[in-house]
């Protein structure tokens, strides 16, 4: 008895500890041992709250409403990419779905067949690392289908097809035995008997709460609820027609076109703890009944993109500006509050330690220490080192900011400019770029100040920067870039794998070719669920699209907000000049692929599919397992920074180009097929003054202005395409001499204050000096008296 006694203190002694015996138990040892508890051969039979982590386990979600306003935080982008990537499956499926009033009224729906389905979710995983899942989920006999004969106005009971990544690690097609990340599972979820515990629209699939965020859409009262877009679409032969579709909720409506779900277990499926993003997608509902009175807009499925939830970082830091909730994480960091201050770091998913303690406002590094404590060190210390360690040390003596400021005096003018010669001397208009070093500010008057009323009088040659101009871009757009190879892959493994003359048994018919309206829908689709992406467009190859010699569906918006988007197709532009097969950008993608496809990525897929139209038992597909060939991120081409003077958003643009391919006529080998493109704003790129290895394209590299004695330069990510997006942080041995409420001097002020010294103007530019880091505070020695005494007496005698 007494040792059952002992056992049960020991056990409650470790549960209210955290992962060291110094360490007090906090929400990240409770959200790990929740997680910890449900695996995939326990989870049929764990209690459906266990099943799933607090709402708050997942902060800092991205918000349509502030993309625009305030930089999305590093740690972040892959959770707006999942955000965007649901808005664009949704918005083009409630356009194609739609999109059968454009053509006249015959006995076929226009519906993508069920291989566009599958394919289509295939996409949107393989291009991105961190996206684990994608999914269309239909409510129950609201999904019509053009894969089974006769099946006219009929719609499927059940239809979900869904993609999620697999384990390949055992895979009998990798004789390797490493994990490639690029074999994927593709079943449709509908194929099962409805109410039954497989029916992700019973309540019995406990899991399915990504469906009932949206469905089933009970519409009350008025039928004329759903959000309405409009598109303008000009044909190659120049006849015009503007097409008004329901969709997802707009941007400024509450609660907004995305939903969150909380992290949940992926019980049976891919058995991981998952996030995901939920849009709806619109339909007209009933169709084909004669009676357009009766046939309303209503929210027919709902498109699920899903993330593994270990790869999103937390938030560690106290609540505050920046942090301010719901975050269960908050406040669990155990950086000293007395002498430090927590700051976040992004790319540590989820694990402790993703945060570093900075010294606290009128406080210094020690002598020995070169950066802020990092948080996993912090986190991994014992006892002795993190009570005796990890201080900041107290600054007596603190300077005033100066009341008064004065001229700088004209040997102190002159040796600034010395230093920085570009100012002494400045070059205007673009040709300042071409200088050895250049004047950032005389830069950046040149680039902003180029509209569309003034871009006639400049050169063509004037309006195309260098690529230096945009250094960071293939980072900071990077989401764009994916979004536009995510259309490129589809479109790759839709000419590789589905064959449209391919004979089936049984009822089912193979998909048809690509349709222009899939083209139009799918292009203008990029331009609606990211924000950022003015214009795309997909460029298709000299009779490489069925029935037609050129092809080019180039979707584009004038205004940042707006529901009022244009499709233009370019084949019916006829001069040489204009015409996008003579573009340098589809030249480049066109020779670089003319004939080695050795590069391009393998992605294996294992597609089961409905045994019947009805559904009730999946099958494997005829081809199984099937893979295609498609292009990877680095595959793509950036072209360098131009202004649009002719274009239809006049602007400085940044384009990124992703190629596409299939099959040749024989079916023996690959061919270029064409490529899909989009542009972005450059003015939203930040610019990094701070140095860098002489090899880095960075036209604005160490422009800075920056002490390089005392402090070393820091860039500042949100500060958009202006100068000072920087901060000077003290050098080792050094401290920040001012009293501040931040312990670094900003780059925008330090920009402003060396301006006014450019000027001869009242300046305070060279107090922005770190000072050397001494004693603590000002004190009398004794010691240092009688020496002084001492020294004194020794002096008068002599």
């Amino acid at each position: 008895m007494f040792r059952v006694c002992i056992l049960l203190i020991c056990l409650h002694i470790v549960q209210v500890m955290g992962q060291y015996e110094w360490q007090a138990r906090d929400p990240f040892d409770e959200v790990s041992r929740a997680m910890k508890l449900v695996n995939k051969d326990n989870c049929e039979i764990q209690h459906l709250g266990d099943l799933y982590l607090p709402e708050d386990s997942v902060s800092h979600l991205p918000d349509i409403k502030d993309i625009n306003i305030n930089p999305v935080f590093p740690n972040r982008t892959q959770l707006l990419h999942l955000h965007n990537m649901a808005m664009n499956r949704a918005f083009f499926w409630s356009y194609i779905l739609q999109s059968r009033f454009i053509r006249p009224a015959i006995n076929d729906t226009y519906d993508p067949g069920m291989m566009y389905y599958l394919l289509s979710t295939v996409a949107d995983v393989s291009t991105n690392k961190h996206v684990n899942a994608s999914a269309i989920y239909f409510s129950p006999n609201m999904a019509y289908s053009s894969s089974y004969r006769g099946f006219f106005n009929k719609t499927f009971p059940l239809f979900a097809p869904r993609t999620f990544r697999a384990d390949d690690f055992n895979d009998p097609i990798h004789l390797e035995r490493i994990s490639t990340l690029n074999t994927f599972t593709v079943h449709d979820l509908g194929a099962v008997k409805p109410n039954t515990s497989s029916d992700y629209t019973s309540d019995f699939y406990r899991i399915n709460e990504w469906y009932k965020k949206w469905l089933p859409d009970n519409v009350v009262g008025r039928h004329d609820t759903k959000t309405t877009y409009q598109v303008k679409i000009r044909y190659a032969n120049n006849t015009n027609e503007t097409f008004t579709f329901h969709g997802p909720p707009g941007a400024d409506e509450i609660p907004g076109p995305v939903k969150w779900t909380r992290p949940y277990f992926d019980c049976g499926r891919s058995n991981r703890w998952m996030v995901a993003a939920v849009v709806p997608i619109a339909d007209i509902y009933p169709r084909h009944t004669g009676f357009r009175h009766i046939e309303y807009p209503t929210y027919t499925a709902a498109s699920v993109v899903e993330m593994d939830f270990e790869r999103i970082d937390i938030n560690q830091c106290p609540p505050g500006q920046g942090n301010n909730g719901p975050n269960i994480f908050a406040d669990t960091a155990r950086c000293k509050k007395e002498t430090t201050e927590c700051e976040p770091l992004h790319g540590w998913g989820f694990r402790r330690g993703a945060y570093q303690c900075r010294c606290r406002p009128g406080h210094r590094l020690p002598l020995q220490t070169r950066r802020p404590f990092l948080g996993e060190i912090v986190e991994r210390a014992t006892a002795e080192q993190y009570y005796n360690g990890f201080d900041c040390l107290k600054i007596g003596w603190i300077q005033k900011l100066p009341v008064q400021w004065e001229k700088a005096p004209p040997y102190l003018r002159n040796m600034y400019l010395d230093r920085y010669k570009e100012y002494l001397n400045q070059t205007i208009g673009p040709a300042n770029l071409n200088q050895p070093k250049i004047n950032v500010h005389r830069t950046l008057d040149f680039i902003l100040g180029v509209n569309k009323d003034n871009c006639n009088q400049f050169k063509p040659e004037e309006l195309q920067l260098h690529g230096g101009v945009m250094y960071g871009a293939e980072e900071f757009f990077e989401n764009e870039a994916k979004m536009a190879l995510r259309l490129a892959n589809f479109i790759s493994a839709f000419l590789q794998v589905s064959d449209p003359k391919e004979v089936y048994s049984g009822k089912r018919v193979a998909d048809k070719p690509l349709t222009e309206d899939q083209m139009i829908g799918e292009t203008l689709a990029l331009v609606l669920g990211n924000s950022r992406i003015w214009s795309a467009g997909t460029y298709w190859e000299r009779n490489k699209f069925t029935n037609r010699t050129l092809f080019a569906p180039y979707a584009y918006k004038t205004n940042l907000n707006t529901r009022k988007f244009s499709v233009e197709d370019l084949a019916r532009l006829n001069k040489s000049d204009e015409v996008y097969l003579n573009k340098p950008w589809f030249k480049f993608l066109k020779y670089r692929w003319a004939s080695n496809f050795d590069s391009l990525e393998k992605f294996w897929m294992k597609i089961r599919i409905r045994f019947n139209e009805t559904g009730e038992t999946m099958k494997k597909y005829e081809h199984f397992p099937n893979h295609y060939y498609g292009a990877r991120l680095e595959h793509g081409y950036w072209t360098a920074p131009y202004y649009d003077c002719k274009g239809k958003v006049p602007m400085w643009k940044v384009k990124y180009v992703a190629p596409f391919f299939g099959w040749d006529s024989l079916k023996v080998k690959l061919e270029f097929k064409g490529v899909v493109a989009v542009t972005m704003d450059l003015l939203k790129l930040d610019i990094n003054q701070c140095p860098d290895d002489y090899y880095v394209a960075n036209a604005f590299k160490d422009t800075h202005k920056c002490d390089q004695k005392t402090s070393y330069c820091v860039p500042i990510f949100g500060r958009g395409f202006e100068a000072g997006g920087y901060k000077c942080e003290c050098k080792q041995g050094f401290e920040y001499p001012l009293e501040d409420p931040i312990t670094y001097f900003d780059g925008q002020l330090v920009e402003a204050e060396f301006s006014n010294l450019v000027d001869n103007n009242e300046t305070r530019f060279d107090m922005f000096k770190c000072r050397l880091a001494g004693a603590s505070s000002i004190h009398g020695s004794m010691w240092m008296t009688i020496i002084f005494a001492v020294y004194l007496f020794w002096a008068l005698r002599a």
